[in-house]
């Protein structure tokens, strides 16, 4: 019943990423399902993206290619990611752990190719010149998904296939008809760059801890904020951050970001008894050990946080205090949020003036319409024309954002009318509005 509803691949794929084929495992249909959905539907949902931008813009991959040292950094990030994984792969299929493989090539997929590759250089497939620039990003997702195909075909054999035979039906220097008949991906060492691998995922952890902050206070990535603060400890960390600080804005949606020296105090930490250890130790001195602990030096903080053990005198006693012993956190400021992970701290200033709010009611009514564009059935392509009914925050958001709303959602033109015959209802904040969409005939 599992094969029949979610064929052999998912199942199978299911089963080895779950454990170790000499392992037990509690099956779980529920399992199959996440696997079919999160990593099977998340493959075919980045190769259908690259299919039908491919399609539009006549991509030939027997055509021009850019060299990779050539390509934005990006690029070349994602195609030194690839790299690692086929050796991380190669090594596993090697030691027998097809566990491993397909827990990496998961990961791959979803964390680094889907969920912030593709997201993140969409656009530039959306231009409409095919220029040096799209050509990269072509073939840089293409060589990606072709050599995932390669990558997955012992564990995943039938969906391997499908999607190689479908990447390479007009590629003349890949004769294969099958992907179980081509040679297994070597790994490139030349196109590895451990440095940039690195300062990526400064980016990543960063942006993951900013929209963590804005997910636990309800404030929708599509609402622009204004800052977001990074301590740093080193030159060497500054220079990183800096480097992608751009691509860290863009994908957080702040307007800047200001790299602080660690030391400058903007950021108050305070540290606080890990009671379930410090209790039981000290009992009755336990009050006069946290009036102790929350008035510590910020380099004492910075011994415990980097591992090392302080002395404290309590009653004429010399106490020791392990990093274990303790609980380090942050205070937020007045209009700002802080969040940590293990190597980063960041604050995020969630204080919304009337600019950012119309920027992000903008932005809120454009992901409404390019819904109902979908709804309409129009293609990515389609230009169109905009009707919708008098709405006073609207007119106000137009002033200021109207070319931007009128390039994402293709119209050509915006049209108020006092009344529509189809409207279709958009309310959300303070915008009531009624909008009918048309598509323009180019031809």
């Amino acid at each position: 019943e599992t094969i029949s509803k979610y064929g052999p691949d998912a199942t199978r794929w299911y089963m080895i990423s779950n454990s170790n084929p000499w392992d037990n495992l509690k099956f779980d249909i529920d399992g199959v399902n996440e696997v079919s959905r999160k990593f099977f539907g998340t493959l075919f949902n980045t190769y259908s993206f690259f299919a039908i931008y491919a399609n539009i813009d006549d991509f030939d991959i027997n055509g021009k290619d850019i060299l990779v040292t050539k390509r934005p950094e990006i690029d070349r990030w994602i195609i030194s990611e690839l790299n690692r994984l086929i050796k991380e792969v190669d090594e596993a299929f090697g030691n027998y752990d097809a566990t491993k493989a397909a827990r990496n090539i998961s990961n791959f997929v979803n964390d680094l190719l889907s969920n912030w590759y593709v997201r993140l250089t969409r656009r530039r497939f959306w231009k409409g010149v095919l220029s040096e620039d799209k050509l990269s990003a072509y073939h840089t997702l293409y060589e990606c998904l072709d050599k995932i195909s390669r990558l997955m075909a012992p564990l995943a054999p039938f969906f391997a296939d499908r999607l190689f035979l479908d990447l390479n039906k007009d590629n003349q220097s890949e004769v294969k008809e099958s992907v179980h008949l081509t040679l297994f991906p070597l790994s490139n060492t030349s196109h590895r760059d451990i440095e940039l691998e690195k300062k990526m995922n400064y980016a990543r952890e960063i942006s993951s801890l900013a929209l963590s902050i804005r997910k636990k206070n309800q404030i929708k990535v599509r609402q622009p904020l204004s800052k977001l603060i990074v301590p740093v400890k080193n030159t060497k960390e500054k220079k990183s951050i800096e480097s992608v600080s751009e691509l860290i804005c863009a994908e957080i949606n702040v307007k800047k970001i200001e790299i602080i020296d660690d030391s400058s105090g903007i950021i108050v930490k305070c540290v606080k008894p890990n009671l379930k250890i410090l209790g039981p130790k000290y009992g009755n001195k336990l009050r006069i050990l946290k009036s102790k602990l929350e008035s510590l030096e910020k380099n004492q903080i910075d011994l415990l946080e980097k591992g090392q053990k302080i002395f404290l005198d309590i009653s004429k006693e010399k106490i020791k205090i392990s990093p274990s012993e303790v609980l380090i956190e942050y205070k937020d400021i007045e209009g700002w949020i802080v969040a940590n992970s293990t190597k980063i701290t960041v604050a995020l200033d969630t204080r919304v003036n009337e600019s950012l709010f119309e920027e992000g009611l903008a932005r809120e009514f454009v992901n409404r319409l390019q819904n109902l564009r979908k709804q309409s059935g129009f293609e990515v392509t389609d230009k169109i024309i905009l009707y919708l009914t008098p709405d006073k925050t609207l007119k106000k958001v137009f002033i200021n954002h109207l070319e931007y709303i009128k390039n994402e959602i293709l119209a050509n033109d915006i049209v108020i009318k006092r009344e529509l015959q189809k409207g279709v209802n958009i309310e959300f904040n303070q915008i009531r509005t009624s909008v009918e969409l048309y598509k323009i005939n180019t031809q």
